[in-house]
């Protein structure tokens, strides 16, 4: 009992209200809590050289309960020791807060490729303050990554296109835009696969997504065709071994019917 009632105390004080994207804010479920326990001891486990951050759509790329999206990426990343540390429905200020209670402490990766935003942008089209808001917030992620891990080469992905409402396009448009102001600095990439996945339009090409915002198969190997040769000329090619930890899956998995 102690040990949620630490955690019922840790929320009060984190728990900021809602806008502040660039402000840590704790996620307040059980099965949130849960899933940074097992990112935390992912972190500790050691020898991770690319570290993916991010929310639902990096997780699913990664996690034991999406077996077909697990063997696509343990086919990109095998030999480069890569770690996936998405969590589903984070939006930046939950993905700082992660940051800040040890999920990047001591791993030390040589890369870190961050996908962060959706859940911020939402379904709803943004005036100009919702832009300006969650770039900060996309920086302030940006930030925390550079001072945990000063050494590491950042990839900063641009948000997908999302077509599960097409009119909140316009305002992806504008924060990837301002996004891209970074990629003249020092040790890090700004990666904008968006053309992959989406016309000139933002529609997307069929089959890249599952369901107008997560990506298919086609959709994330859309993203690893654009990660490869970052990864490579960063890393080298791939070794003939790997040393990443194991993946994690969603903990509220175990309590379903048939597990």
């Amino acid at each position: 009992m102690s040990f949620f009632i630490a955690w019922a105390n840790r929320l009060l004080r984190y728990a900021s209200p809602p806008g502040l994207a660039d402000q840590p804010r704790m996620r307040a479920d059980r099965n949130s809590h849960l899933a940074h326990q097992q990112l935390l001891a992912k972190a500790k486990s050691g020898g991770i050289d690319v570290y993916l951050l991010g929310d639902s759509i990096t997780r699913r790329w990664g996690a034991l309960d999406y077996p077909d999206f697990l063997a696509h990426w343990k086919k990109t990343f095998q030999g480069w020791n890569a770690g996936n540390f998405g969590w589903g429905g984070d939006r930046t200020e939950n993905i700082l807060w992660r940051l800040e209670n040890g999920e990047l402490d001591g791993v030390n990766p040589k890369v870190i490729v961050i996908l962060a935003g959706t859940n911020n942008v939402g379904k709803e089209p943004g005036d100009e303050a919702k832009v300006a808001d969650v770039t900060r917030g996309v920086f302030a992620i940006v930030d925390a990554c550079r001072k945990k891990a000063p050494g590491a080469t950042i990839v900063l992905t641009a948000i997908f296109p999302r077509n599960d409402n097409p009119a909140v396009m316009p305002t992806i448009a504008r924060i990837n835009s301002d996004l891209a102001r970074l990629s003249g600095e020092k040790s890090l990439h700004f990666l904008d696969v968006n053309s992959r996945l989406a016309d000139a339009k933002g529609t997307l090409f069929e089959g890249v997504m599952v369901d107008g915002l997560h990506p298919s198969l086609k959709g994330y190997e859309a993203w690893a065709e654009g990660l490869k040769p970052i990864l490579t000329e960063i890393l080298g090619p791939p070794a003939a071994s790997d040393h990443a930890p194991q993946p994690t899956g969603d903990p509220s998995a175990s309590e379903r019917p048939g597990h």
